[in-house]
């Protein structure tokens, strides 16, 4: 699988005009999003969407071309990102949109992606990344690794987006 660094940054864009102006949308819940889009989709169509690698860090599941994305995206005047201290001495990341995101995708990637959305993206950094903690994909990685899609097949029940047929 070739990554596909527009389409990612495409879906970044997205999520990040559909729901970057939430005060609990930072970084983290993004990367979060970006994960869940990609491995549901895998679920349900066995394909990703961007074909991003992911990796297993302490606090979930991160998208490795993240960084390079982002700073793409604000040089072409698409989003802007500002930051600000909170407790512990750590950084929260806001981010806003600042044009139509292109819409680049099929009827089923935007169901997907809106799904994960309207299902995730009120939950806080802590939330989500306890939640991601909770999939099979990321539970059966090594730390540091990069994350398997195929483990998507192994969901507990909480995760499926798939009917699988009991015979199955």
């Amino acid at each position: 699988m070739d990554f596909n660094k527009e389409k990612f940054k495409d879906v970044l864009h997205y999520i990040i005009h559909k729901c970057g102006t939430k005060k609990n949308v930072g970084k983290t819940v993004l990367y979060k999003l970006l994960y869940f889009s990609d491995f549901n989709f895998f679920e349900l169509y066995e394909k990703s969407i961007t074909n991003e690698s992911y990796r297993k860090l302490p606090r979930g599941p991160a998208p490795i071309h993240y960084d390079v994305a982002v700073k793409e995206l604000i040089d072409e005047g698409k989003i802007n990102v500002t930051t600000k201290k909170i407790p512990l001495g750590r950084v929260m990341y806001n981010y806003s949109s600042l044009k139509q995101p292109s819409m680049n995708f099929s009827e089923d990637e935007l169901f997907v992606i809106d799904d994960v959305i309207n299902d995730l993206s009120y939950m806080n950094a802590n939330q989500i990344s306890e939640y991601s903690h909770g999939d099979m994909p990321w539970k059966a990685t090594d730390d540091m690794d990069i994350i398997d899609y195929g483990f998507v097949f192994y969901r507990n029940p909480g995760y499926l987006k798939r009917q699988y047929d009991e015979s199955d």
